[in-house]
């Protein structure tokens, strides 16, 4: 699934998508939210892609929100700010619900609905020029509870409240300090960096990596909405796998092991 304005390519089990909008810093428009969102639907329904990484074209940004240029036509009522919001719901779901791990690449700004997409995501690996902001109270803008909720999961109540209020930029040790990110990298270690780092996942247990997310994801629902059948469930397949006796048989061969995820 490749567009103009979204890049997607695999290169073995992981899968790449290209915010493609630098003259807009990447800045996304609807038709971006909804070919992302059918970008990643085409590697979740792949089978074997063990890995998406998302980042953005250019060197300016990963996605600096959205297209404000494009709000006349797109968002210029109830109804098609109503699509409009449905649009991002629906890719973000997709993102966060990925049964693979997701990881964004940030190389510059990652402002507003950019650092919304990099949330989204399991981990987040950065330049150490990049910047990060929800401008929300410089543009009199509400924000949806859930975008904040999972803002506070990543880090905490009280850096959630300053990055609002404040609604200034913060660097990347800064973002590094809040656990808003995971590594921060110089601009031009970012890319073979993040190319090893994916490696290392994608060469994993695939079923291992998929009960564990599973798992992640769940204990941060209520405990009553919480699907111990589905993680107990996974678990046993792991067990079950011809992935656990290549597993144990490659470490007692003293060989790195080949998984298949079966």
């Amino acid at each position: 699934m490749t567009t103009d304005q979204i890049i997607s390519r695999r290169d073995g089990a992981i899968g790449y998508i290209t915010f493609n909008n630098p003259d807009r810093l990447n800045a996304m428009s609807l038709e971006m939210w909804r070919d992302g969102e059918a970008a990643i639907r085409e590697f979740c329904d792949a089978g074997d892609v063990r890995a998406i990484v998302l980042t953005g074209a250019g060197e300016k940004a990963f996605v600096a929100g959205a297209d404000i240029s494009k709000f006349g036509e797109e968002r210029n009522s109830k109804a098609a700010s109503d699509e409009y919001a449905a649009a991002v719901k629906t890719f973000q779901d997709m993102l966060t619900n990925a049964p693979m791990p997701t990881i964004a690449k940030i190389g510059g700004y990652a402002i507003g609905g950019g650092l919304a997409i990099a949330l989204c995501c399991d981990i987040r690996i950065a330049s150490d020029d990049s910047r990060f902001a929800v401008p929300a109270a410089k543009l009199g803008l509400g924000y949806a509870a859930s975008g904040i909720e999972r803002l506070m999961q990543i880090v905490g109540p009280s850096f959630a409240m300053e990055i609002f209020y404040t609604a200034r930029q913060f660097d990347a040790g800064e973002a590094l300090t809040m656990g808003l990110i995971n590594r921060v990298l110089p601009r031009d270690e970012l890319e073979s960096y993040c190319d090893d780092y994916v490696g290392r996942i994608a060469g994993n247990a695939p079923l291992t990596i998929r009960a564990v997310k599973t798992a992640v994801q769940e204990n941060l629902r209520a405990p009553a909405d919480r699907n111990v059948a589905l993680c107990a469930e996974q678990v046993a397949a792991c067990f079950a796998s011809q992935d656990y006796i290549e597993g144990r048989t490659a470490f007692m061969e003293k060989r790195k092991p080949v998984f298949t995820g079966k």
